[in-house]
């Protein structure tokens, strides 16, 4: 059965122990697209993720989380972080389907060998997260992240650990097997923004702004002559954000 995503609006602004680290933003989420959050590091965009997500963050949010539907966010996400997040003591195959786990529920066994596949990790299932390189484990998480079927997924750097022809590969797997989902990605790539996003935003110091973005279908070919005049577009922005 195919899952389809909301729309999702967000508007509010963020405290820290310093201070204000975002203020009255305003970011909306296109309804089963990709939508983007990019910029430098520290602004708070994988705080903006956790406080969708529900969890536990060091920031104050004030303001409101609302989805087109009308029900609510934080029940019905897939987060996955910077870190992989793999319990150390699980092989590779139990973190895969810890999310069944944890629900008390079966895994579709048919699924996670087909995703384990997907990934190139079918040699290295019932290994422990301590026997894989930095690049496995993401794809590790990467896989346990499409093992659920919820309609909003939340990814913080989600290919930061792969190597380029991996990367575009698994870009390529999640951007098919999550079609239709509502997708908030995270990155410090303006390439993988490009080729993925049908919504960019870029997020500074207290200021964040709607991108300029191509139009579907995606994701893009990153031979395409038009997403890296674009990714270049993207880049001079941030850079110039930050001088």
């Amino acid at each position: 059965m195919s899952v389809f995503g909301p729309a999702i609006e967000i508007e509010g602004k963020a405290f820290d122990a310093k201070g204000l680290l975002f203020d009255t933003l305003k970011v909306e989420i296109i309804a089963g697209q990709w939508t983007c959050l990019l910029g430098p590091s520290g602004v708070g965009k994988s705080t903006l993720l956790r406080v969708l997500a529900g969890l536990d963050t060091h920031v104050t949010f004030e303001g409101t989380i609302t989805a087109s539907d009308h029900l609510d966010v934080a029940s019905r996400v897939s987060y996955m972080a910077q870190s992989d997040l793999l319990l150390p003591w699980a092989t590779i195959s139990e973190n895969i389907s810890l999310g069944a786990k944890l629900r008390g529920t079966a895994a579709d066994q048919a699924k996670k060998a087909q995703i384990i596949e997907q990934v190139g990790l079918q040699d290295h299932q019932d290994k422990y997260p301590s026997e894989l390189s930095g690049g496995q484990r993401q794809r590790a998480a990467l896989a346990r992240t499409l093992m659920e079927d919820t309609p909003i997924v939340l990814l913080d750097e989600p290919f930061s650990a792969l190597d380029a022809k991996t990367k575009f590969q698994m870009q390529e797997l999640v951007a098919e097997t999550l079609k239709g989902r509502t997708i908030l990605l995270v990155t410090h790539d303006p390439g993988e923004a490009v080729r993925l996003c049908s919504q960019i935003y870029i997020l500074n110091s207290h200021d964040l702004h709607v991108a300029p973005s191509l139009e579907p279908p995606f994701p893009k070919d990153y031979r395409d002559e038009a997403v890296f005049s674009l990714q270049n577009e993207l880049l001079a922005q941030i850079r110039g954000n930050e001088q």
